[in-house]
This record gives C-alpha cells, sequence and structure tokens, in this order.
C-alpha cells in the first residue's frame, strides 16, 4: 500500500500542474483576446468614405483637369530650367572649373544653387510680370484658367525670344512644315507662335552662346598651361606633370583679374532684356 500511494502521489501532483498551466494559458488568452477587440474597436472607430462621381461629361474633364495639373507640377521644374537663363549659367560655371583645372571645386551642389540665384535674378522682371498679369488676376477669380495659361505664355515667350538666335528659329520652323520664315525676332507675330517651336529654338541658342563663352574662358588658361610646360621641357623636367605647377598661376589669375564678379557680370548683361 505505501508503494501504492508513493506511485499516486507523483501522478497527482503532475495532474495539478497541468490544470495550473492550462488555466494560466486560457487566461492569458482571454486578456490577449480582450485587448484585441479593443484594439481594432479604437481603430475602426470612425470610417471615411470616399467615392468617385463619374457621371456626366463635367465630372469627366474635371477629372482630366485634374490629371494635367498632376503632370504639369511634375514636369513644371524640368520646364522651368529649359526655359530659363539656368542652361547657359550652369554650363558656363562647368567649363570655368575645367578650365582652372578643378575637378570637384567649387562641388555641384555650389554651382547649382549659384545657377539657381543667377537665374532668378535674370528672370525676376518676367516672374513680376507673369504674376501680375496672369497669376494675380486668376487667384482673385477676374480670369479664367484658359485665360490664364494664355497670359502667363507672354512674357517668358517674350524672353525666350530676346535671347533667341533668327537661323535657330527658321531652322525650327522649317522642321515644323511652316513655310514662313522671319528675318526679325523680336516682332508681334512671333509670339503667336507655339511653345513648341520656341522652346528648341531658345535652348539651341543658349547651347551655342554657352560653348562659346566657354571657349573664350579656356584660351588664357590654356595660354598658361603651355608656357608652364615649355618652360619646364626646356628645363629639362619632363617627367613633372604641367598641370601641377600652372594651377596655383591659373589660381592666382583668377583671384587677381577679380575672376567671379567679371564672370557674373558677363552672364547677367549677355542676356537680353
Amino acid at each position: 500500500m505505501e508503494s501504492q500511494t508513493l506511485v499516486i502521489a507523483p501522478v497527482s501532483k503532475k495532474l495539478h500542474n497541468n490544470r495550473k498551466m492550462w488555466f494560466k494559458s486560457l487566461l492569458m488568452g482571454l486578456v490577449l483576446l480582450f485587448f484585441c477587440i479593443l484594439l481594432s474597436s479604437r481603430a475602426f472607430a470612425k470610417t471615411v468614405d470616399f467615392t468617385l462621381n463619374t457621371n456626366g461629361e463635367g465630372s469627366t474633364m474635371d477629372s482630366l483637369k485634374l490629371l494635367f495639373t498632376f503632370a504639369l507640377i511634375a514636369l513644371a521644374p524640368s520646364l522651368l530650367v529649359m526655359m530659363t537663363s539656368f542652361t547657359r549659367i550652369i554650363i558656363v560655371f562647368s567649363f570655368l572649373r575645367n578650365a582652372l583645372g578643378l575637378q570637384q571645386t567649387p562641388p555641384n551642389q555650389v554651382i547649382i544653387g549659384l545657377s539657381l540665384f543667377l537665374s532668378l535674378f535674370i528672370m525676376f522682371p518676367t516672374i513680376t510680370e507673369m504674376n501680375n498679369t496672369a497669376i494675380a488676376p486668376y487667384s482673385k477669380g477676374e480670369i479664367t484658367q484658359e485665360q490664364a495659361f494664355e497670359t502667363v505664355q507672354v512674357p517668358l515667350k517674350v524672353f525666350m525670344l530676346k535671347q533667341t538666335k533668327t537661323a535657330d528659329l527658321n531652322l525650327f520652323l522649317s522642321i515644323s512644315d511652316k513655310d514662313n520664315t522671319i528675318t526679325e525676332v523680336n516682332t508681334a507675330e512671333l509670339q503667336k507662335l507655339g511653345l513648341q517651336v520656341i522652346v528648341p529654338a531658345f535652348i539651341t541658342s543658349e547651347l551655342k552662346r554657352a560653348f562659346l563663352i566657354g571657349f573664350l574662358l579656356f584660351l588664357p588658361f590654356l595660354v598658361i598651361d603651355m608656357i608652364v610646360a615649355s618652360t619646364l621641357m626646356s628645363m629639362g623636367m619632363v617627367m613633372l606633370p604641367p598641370t601641377t605647377i600652372s594651377l596655383p598661376f591659373k589660381l592666382m589669375l583668377f583671384v587677381v583679374v577679380d575672376g567671379w564678379s567679371l564672370i557674373m557680370e558677363m552672364l547677367i548683361k549677355s542676356f537680353h532684356y
């Protein structure tokens, strides 16, 4: 009998422990279920109904206008960069850095920021006119969206046409299957041309002027490189790179003549107002 009690005692104790663990597991499950119900009720306490009314022609036109507005916002940075003075300025600064023989000085962030603020300075009269003639009246409800879109193009077209060469404009007019050619750029009839003709002609003229300015910037620094290279060869220092010796002289020349002020003044005055 004693042996039986000794065997039964551990079994009963084990069953008691299993019941206790099962009860704890059930209690923890109920607590987790309660918190899940509480969180779900708080998360979905407020519902938002979003419906789109696609019935009628007016709603379809509003949807197309909304999509067109989003597309215009996405393309706005590229359009503004290509339709302003930014292109010529940043190309000239890139040529200047290469002519000095500097790889990453000034950094790209500095060159882009300087080009943006110089573009804002040059384009400020045009931006002011665009705001006074189109944006401000449209915000006040004095003109419609179509009238604002047509009016805002006029100052921008005037600026681009003043910088565009006649040959470049005639090139794109001939490519677009238009028989008329022009002899003067600053005429009222040219403002009736679309942006699809004016913008590429403007960009072509800007690239030509920027490369011409870059070529003129390279000449004095190229002379310094040739003088230093010939001097080193005459002294027998063939293994010494000429660019290492000429870089301080080019920097000294650029600082002595106040090169940054001259470059910025030249860029600003190169645009026709």
